[in-house]
């Protein structure tokens, strides 16, 4: 599996309704920025990160992985993924210029390429690469029925229509007013009833006060946890807010190395794992905080199914894994698209990871790489 090219690409794919906002951004596309790994015979693995659809901002990452990354991949094994990482994270020069952000974003779409790859090859849909599947069923929570700029009268209709297409868990986003959330919160709690899991989101905005008040209003809520309550990096202020509330607190996706996890880990600060292979170091670090978590006792529930493609996979395959974020923005993207039936992820069939672009994607949504 002799590494012959490296190329990059970048995708801005629209998002639900034209645009979206939660507590601390507004975007109107996704971007799917990736990396091509190409091997001796043609085989070709794909691997993305996520970003806000910003061209400057895209470009750099492909930068890094046009210059950095691939003369460090050119000429080696691709089967070798534990070997190529460490190559790629422990570099001298790369360590110098970031430990997370651009270098990271770059070096997860790589990741993710050489896990296609090898799955490819295997003829092997990932999750049974990763060890085979766990679960018969992987649980969706639908997030995009809850983004704020929704009106509260269309998140309570929409709550509705996802409980009828078979959705028991349902996340909306909290960051504007405590009195304002608290009262959507308790409308859509009304529509849904005590049976359906009602989780919430900050995207950090709050600071721990506001947190504390707002936990103490939604009391009788039920809710299933409290999703970036404050600052990203704050693992102090996480550990007094688990320690003065009931609820229980998530996290994850803003977090870039098994280091921060430790540290959240550490300090009891943290009630639900969530780590995304896009935003860490690909899919070869994710699961080394899957089974950090798993010695933990605590259970993990990767960022945006859809959004990631492999985090399907991981979840059949990783017995940490407990439930998955619904966001389809981009599955329509792919070959072989994650897809929700009746409130569950179907079980992927064919070889790879599932983050093969489809050529009508590649043609529409394509952006210049600098």
């Amino acid at each position: 599996m002799k590494i012959t090219s490296v190329d990059s690409f970048i995708l801005h794919v629209p998002v639900t309704g034209g645009g979206i906002a939660d507590s601390t951004h507004n975007i109107s596309h996704w971007g799917v920025v990736g990396a091509a790994i190409q091997i001796e015979g043609g085989l070709t693995g794909y691997g993305f990160t996520g970003t806000h659809a910003h061209l400057p901002g895209d470009q750099l990452i492909t930068r890094c992985i046009d210059t950095c990354l691939a003369p460090l991949l050119l000429g080696q094994d691709a089967s070798d993924i534990t070997r190529l990482w460490q190559t790629i994270a422990r570099n001298p020069a790369l360590q110098w210029i970031g430990r997370s952000g651009i270098t990271t974003l770059a070096h997860a779409a790589v990741d993710v390429a050489l896990w296609d790859l090898k799955a490819k090859n295997a003829g092997q849909p990932l999750w049974k690469l990763l060890g085979g599947q766990v679960r018969d069923k992987v649980r969706a929570y639908n997030t995009d029925i809850g983004w704020l700029n929704i009106a509260d009268e269309a998140l309570v209709a929409g709550a509705r229509a996802a409980l009828a297409q078979g959705f028991t868990g349902i996340k909306v986003k909290v960051g504007s007013t405590v009195e304002r959330d608290l009262r959507r919160l308790t409308a859509v709690r009304h529509a849904v009833g005590p049976d359906i899991t009602l989780a919430i989101d900050g995207n950090g905005k709050w600071d721990l006060a506001t947190c504390q008040r707002f936990c103490a209003g939604a009391q009788g809520l039920d809710i299933f946890w409290f999703e970036e309550p404050l600052w990203y990096d704050d693992v102090k202020g996480h550990a007094q807010l688990a320690r003065s509330s009931s609820i229980p607190v998530a996290l994850g996706e803003q977090l870039y190395t098994t280091d921060a996890f430790a540290e959240f880990f550490a300090q009891q600060a943290i009630h639900w794992v969530q780590p995304d292979v896009t935003r860490m170091a690909g899919l070869t670090e994710v699961l080394r905080v899957c089974d950090m978590a798993s010695a933990f006792r605590l259970p993990v529930a990767p960022h945006a199914g859809d959004m990631s493609q492999v985090h399907v996979h991981l979840s059949y395959a990783h017995a940490a894994c407990a439930v998955l974020e619904y966001i389809p923005w981009i599955q329509h993207c792919f070959t072989d698209p994650a897809r929700v039936v009746d409130g569950y992820f179907c079980l992927p069939q064919l070889p790879g990871a599932g983050t093969t672009p489809t050529v009508d994607a590649l043609s529409r949504y394509r952006q210049p790489v600098a």
